[in-house]
């Protein structure tokens, strides 16, 4: 299992990447921050980062305003 923002909790799985949890959650932002474990995930990174088994997800969308 691994946690989501502190209240989700899914199912983990051999191979589970930033970018399939994002699916998964239907977090579509294009502006988001990722950290798995307390390390930042560039978006670049979405697809091949693999995220371990208990580990502690943090998805924060970036809202600008005026």
């Amino acid at each position: 299992m691994i946690t989501v923002n502190r209240r989700h909790r899914l199912e983990w799985r051999a191979g589970l990447t930033v970018r399939e949890v994002l699916r998964v959650m239907r977090y579509t932002y294009t502006h988001l921050v990722v950290r798995v474990n307390g390390e930042v995930v560039e978006d670049k990174r979405y697809d091949t980062y693999h995220i371990p088994d208990e580990s502690d997800v943090r998805v924060i969308h970036l809202i600008a305003g005026g």
